[in-house]
């Protein structure tokens, strides 16, 4: 019967003998085929892809829970993370406030060292000598005058067009020609002294009675005081490696390393 042709009706009579064999057993597997199939397919029309169309309930309050945890975890982590945004803002700003004070003093140091120009207010004393009766001493008293009157800065210009920074270590002294040798340049008059510090002070003491500077008028010089709003002294010291001193290191310094 392999061969034979399946016509319409004879579809139809096997269909009605396979439903008529063993009617009982048949219809009760043919009905819960059908009906499984038919919940299958009703199951599949009506439950899209998503997840969230298919979980239950308690899943739903569940997937609830968790992005709320997820939420507080979230606003948690905002808060850390503007907390250090605002540290680093804060950081940055000390860390720019203590470049800026560190390059004041270090300024400050350059002005005192003579390793930088300074500018401001202050005295230009003009000495001339043509006896030559200015020497070192002179000279040194009254660099001294100046600095215990609170000069910040001096210089000490001479003739042929040399000008010396003066600062601590600078020495006066006289050469074997008649010249005064300031920190080992050898200088010869007119005579110059720039001060940056208060005009006033500084020439109160330069006029002090029986002062340097009365010295050396009274000796044949001819000395001029002139007060300025802003002065430059621009002659740079030339520091060098201290052969015996060192920095002292605080006894507690490996302690707070």
């Amino acid at each position: 019967m392999s061969d034979e042709q399946l016509t319409p009706a004879l579809a139809r009579s096997r269909l009605r003998e396979a439903l008529s064999w063993r009617s009982g057993t048949g219809t009760v597997i043919t009905t819960v085929l059908l009906a499984a199939l038919g919940f299958a397919a009703a199951i599949q029309i009506a439950a899209p892809d998503d997840v969230l169309d298919r979980a239950s309930r308690a899943d739903l309050i569940q997937i609830l829970d968790g992005l709320g945890t997820r939420a507080e975890s979230l606003e948690e982590e905002v808060t850390r993370l503007e907390e250090a945004r605002a540290e680093l803002i804060a950081g940055a700003g000390d860390s720019e406030a203590a470049q800026a004070e560190a390059e004041d003093r270090l300024n400050t140091l350059g002005i005192l060292a003579g390793t930088l120009p300074a500018l401001g207010p202050g005295v230009e004393l003009g000495v001339s000598d043509p006896g030559g009766v200015v020497d070192g001493s002179s000279m040194l008293s009254t660099i001294q005058e100046l600095r215990d009157a609170g000069a910040e800065a001096m210089q000490v210009s001479g003739a042929p067009e040399r000008q010396v920074r003066v600062v601590a270590s600078t020495a006066f002294t006289d050469s074997a020609t008649g010249e005064v040798v300031v920190g080992g340049v050898s200088l010869g008059p007119p005579y110059t002294i720039t001060a940056v510090g208060d005009p006033a002070t500084l020439s109160k003491a330069l006029g002090i009675p029986g002062g340097a500077v009365a010295t050396m008028e009274s000796a044949g010089a001819s000395v001029s005081i002139r007060e300025s709003d802003e002065l430059v002294v621009d002659a740079l010291h030339q520091p060098t490696e201290p052969s015996y001193a060192r920095p002292a290191v605080p006894e507690d310094a490996d302690a707070v390393g």
